[in-house]
């Protein structure tokens, strides 16, 4: 054993710029490999990151504008939603709906803190409301709205983690301070997550606080509505033509009419990032196999080098009794052992590289308009795919090498000492 590895060292020292090259290519191959599916995996995390933190199962309905008349009345009229719309949801689809609550909403809100201030929209929700948004039913500290705050029209609001830190230095400190918005005093109740996508986040208020004191009236802007069995285009296609069935008698417009009304569905939206996800994942794979072919194309042309370059010594050690096997059992230690390190250094190089994406892009969020989202998270590698990958570059080398040396070694001992 100690006289096969001093030939091996020896062999690799008399070929330093083969070995070189063999080692770069090995290296190299395993490097862009990780580094790669690293940086895939980083978008697909922050894709999945996002759909995790959508409610599933919710339909928001917001009323539109009328392209059809009615009745004798024009189209182009505004058609607002009210309580009515949340006693439809409840009486008429009792099967495909648990609950239903309305939405108000008032922009561009300033809300003060000793010097301190952020300007968020304001959003008036009802209890039911946490069960249509994870954001608000992972309350990070405090609680969300509750009913003695809807009975009571109390002054309080929940507001996010990033708005927290903004006005009291640390969301672990804001629970029960007072802010100011628009010289009226609020007591914060309850801080919730920011998501991996999600607008400038909203301040939450009871209800019917924020329309007695913003004036709101009965008019809701959405409706947001817990449903159950809507899972595809069609399921929301067939709950819409029969939302508007019985809605559009009561708010004056044709049943006919889909611009009346519209609707979105978060189901629908999971399954079409899923699907993205899915190509996604396709894609990354494909990228990676090619990555790993370009290596192994590598790793073989450096084999046929360097069986070529050691024909001659094949045919003298041939000529001096040398048996094949113990030829083809040195090509394939020497294989083993050049790819085993190289491809660790490149493995290693890679995990690196991946450690210093996270490091200085591992959430990284990007703003476009009022939306920030969560474009890159987490762009690590599985060790065991590391380690598989090292496996098919080292089978690759071996292979390359056996079946080279084989043709090799089957050359008569004369022709052999005739190859240079």
């Amino acid at each position: 054993m100690i006289d096969t590895l001093q030939e091996l060292f020896a062999t690799l020292s008399r070929s330093k710029l083969r070995t070189t090259l063999t080692g770069i290519s090995v290296s190299t191959g395993m490097f862009l490999l990780i580094l790669l599916l690293g940086a895939g995996n980083g978008i697909i995390h922050a894709f999945e990151n996002m759909s995790g933190n959508l409610s599933l199962d919710v339909m928001e309905i917001y009323g539109g504008i009328t392209s059809l008349p009615y009745h004798g009345m024009k189209e182009g009229r505004q058609v607002s939603l009210d309580k009515r719309d949340i006693e439809i949801a409840g009486h008429n689809f009792k099967n495909r709906v648990n609950t239903a609550t309305g939405v108000m909403s008032q922009g561009g809100v300033t809300i003060r803190h000793g010097q301190q201030s952020v300007s968020r929209d304001i959003s008036g929700v009802t209890p039911q409301y946490r069960e249509m948004d994870k954001q608000t039913d992972r309350i990070s500290a405090g609680r969300f709205i509750n009913e003695i705050d809807i009975r009571g029209r109390r002054k309080v609001i929940v507001i996010s983690q990033k708005d927290a830190d903004e006005l009291f230095g640390s969301w672990h400190n804001a629970v029960g301070k007072l802010v100011d918005a628009q010289n009226v005093a609020y007591r914060v109740v309850g801080v919730y997550p920011d998501m991996s996508m999600s607008r400038n986040q909203d301040v939450f208020m009871p209800l019917n606080t924020l329309q007695t004191i913003y004036g709101k009236g009965g008019n809701y802007d959405k409706l947001a509505l817990k449903t159950k069995g809507i899972r595809s285009e069609s399921d929301v296609d067939n709950f819409a033509a029969q939302y508007r069935k019985f809605a559009g008698p009561v708010h004056q417009y044709s049943p006919n009419d889909k611009n009346a009304v519209w609707m979105w569905n978060t189901t629908t939206g999971a399954e079409e990032s899923a699907k993205a996800m899915n190509i996604l994942h396709v894609a990354l794979w494909v990228i990676g196999l090619l990555t790993l072919i370009s290596g192994v194309v590598g790793i073989s042309n450096i084999m046929l080098i360097t069986v070529k370059e050691r024909t001659h010594e094949f045919g003298i050690r041939k000529a001096l009794g040398a048996r094949p096997l113990s030829i083809l059992k040195g090509v394939i230690i020497e294989s083993i052992v050049v790819t085993a390190v190289f491809g660790y250094i490149g493995m290693v190089l890679g995990v690196i590289a991946t450690e210093y994406m996270s490091v200085i892009g591992g959430d990284s969020k990007v703003t476009l308009g009022d939306m920030t989202m969560t474009v890159f998270s987490n762009p690590t590698v599985d060790f065991s795919i590391c380690v598989k990958a090292l496996m098919v570059m080292i089978a690759a080398g071996v292979v390359a090498g056996l079946i080279l040396a084989r043709k090799a070694v089957k050359v008569k001992p004369i022709e052999a000492l005739r190859a240079e």
